[in-house]
């Protein structure tokens, strides 16, 4: 069933505007603070989600419509430029005694539930595309392995290598500030 034109935008605006902050917040995280990236991300979620709003079921929860609407659109970028793998340099992810000890107290990235703030959203967005993605998804967003593995299009070890990769550099810079903070002793 196809919408009148005005009706299909007096509704858009009343169930889908509302959420433009919590999308931003999203594109903000998934484009590691990049506010112009995160800015077009969000319009080009918009434009989609205008465009495919004769598909919504009214009564359903419009802002999980959205994200999803939002992730998959970074998924889709991501994918585009995944065909230039990122180099790693192996001191970047060679251990250091003093991380062992976070890890080995947190082997599923768990810490994160009780330490989200500045400083760790620092670290997250500083991370490389193809560790802060599979990241941002699991630790933050709640995706299964097998989710974060087929939004992303690739085999779950590999999801599951490079979040071992991208905890243990988010474990080494933020060894010091956790131990400050109290959270590790």
């Amino acid at each position: 069933m196809t919408i009148p034109s005005e009706q299909k935008q007096r509704e858009f605006e009343a169930e889908a505007l509302v959420h433009l902050d919590a999308l931003y917040g999203l594109a903000l995280r998934l484009s590691g603070g990049d506010e112009p990236r995160a800015e077009d991300l969000v319009q080009e979620s918009m434009l989609k989600a205008y465009r495919a709003w004769d598909r919504f079921e009214a009564g359903t929860n419009c802002r999980a419509w959205l994200m999803t609407i939002l992730r998959n659109t970074f998924i889709n970028q991501f994918r585009r430029q995944k065909s230039r793998p990122t180099a790693v340099e192996f001191e970047a992810v060679a251990e250091r005694p003093s991380s062992d000890a976070l890890f080995d107290a947190d082997p599923e990235g768990r810490i994160f539930d009780h330490i989200i703030d500045d400083q760790v959203i620092a670290a997250i967005d500083d991370l490389p595309d193809e560790f802060r993605v599979p990241v941002v998804l699991s630790d933050l967003e709640g995706l299964s392995y097998q989710e974060v593995a087929d939004l992303m299009d690739i085999p779950v070890g590999t999801v599951k290598s490079r979040l071992f990769r991208a905890r243990k550099r988010l474990q080494k810079r933020l060894y010091e500030y956790a131990v400050e903070m109290g959270y590790l002793k």
